[in-house]
């Protein structure tokens, strides 16, 4: 029997594929008996046997419960020392306000901490600028503004908030959510495509999960105390959105003769 194939194509970014037997998925999407042997499907799917290849796109969204905050410090004094000491004064400032803004000490870190000689035209030492970066997370989104708008004045003009992003801490359900949609969309495509082809769906084949879902919704806010606002920063969480993309690949089988 010459091979028939029938195709969706969509839009797929490939990073990791998931290829799963029909037999063990347990995928009640098929037109035919429930109780097929692994020999029946392995021979439906082979090679030389006629195939249906579908893809779907699903969606899911959801509320983000997370904003992580990217706090900036730079000093520049005129030694070392003086810069080192600085530095630790305002960083100390800034974690006051993340803690008292409901902050817990495993959800602040500090990083990118570098000390820096300043040169001028002719090359000559003039002071040392210190940097470091505080990072937090936030789960209360109802005291986030009031955090924000007292983080600019903390260390006055040395501190800069770098980013605000908002995201899901667990995203397994949303993950699943947009997945399972994903999947009904095609197993629809395929059923209407067999029937509009005149062929019957047989087993599934494969399953491949082609999904590079991409989390967080950037803020894009870079605040200085000399541009701080004089009302709290109002910040809205809004709604995340996943998607997911699937392959689905069934066998074709011969369509029952009528009696």
């Amino acid at each position: 029997m010459q091979q028939r194939t029938l195709r969706v194509v969509g839009v797929v970014a490939v990073t990791a594929a998931l290829i799963v037997g029909g037999v063990a998925l347990g995928l009640a999407v098929s037109d035919t008996a429930p109780a097929s042997s692994a020999a029946s499907v392995s021979a439906a799917c082979g090679g030389s046997a006629p195939k249906l290849t579908v893809q779907g796109t699903g969606n899911a969204s959801a509320t983000p419960d997370l904003l992580t905050l990217t706090v900036d410090i730079a000093v520049t004094d005129s030694s070392a020392q003086a810069s080192l000491v600085d530095d630790n004064s305002k960083a100390s400032a800034v974690t006051a306000v993340l803690k008292q803004g409901g902050i817990a000490n495993k959800d602040i870190q500090t990083s990118n901490v570098s000390i820096q000689p300043q040169y001028n035209s002719s090359g000559a030492i003039t002071g040392y600028q210190m940097t470091n970066t505080l990072t937090a997370q936030l789960h209360d989104f109802s005291r986030a503004g009031s955090v924000v708008d007292a983080l600019t004045a903390a260390a006055g003009n040395s501190t800069r908030i770098d980013s605000l992003t908002f995201s899901i801490q667990d995203p397994r359900t949303i993950e699943d959510a947009a997945r399972t949609d994903a999947v009904n969309q095609a197993v629809s495509h395929a059923r209407s495509m067999a029937q509009a082809a005149g062929e019957r769906l047989g087993p599934v084949c494969s399953l491949t999960d082609d999904s590079s879902p991409d989390y967080g919704i950037p803020a894009d806010q870079k605040l200085s105390a000399a541009a701080a606002p004089e009302a709290v920063v109002p910040l809205q969480a809004g709604t995340q959105e996943v998607s997911a993309q699937i392959t689905l690949v069934y066998a074709l089988v011969q369509p029952r003769p009528r009696p």
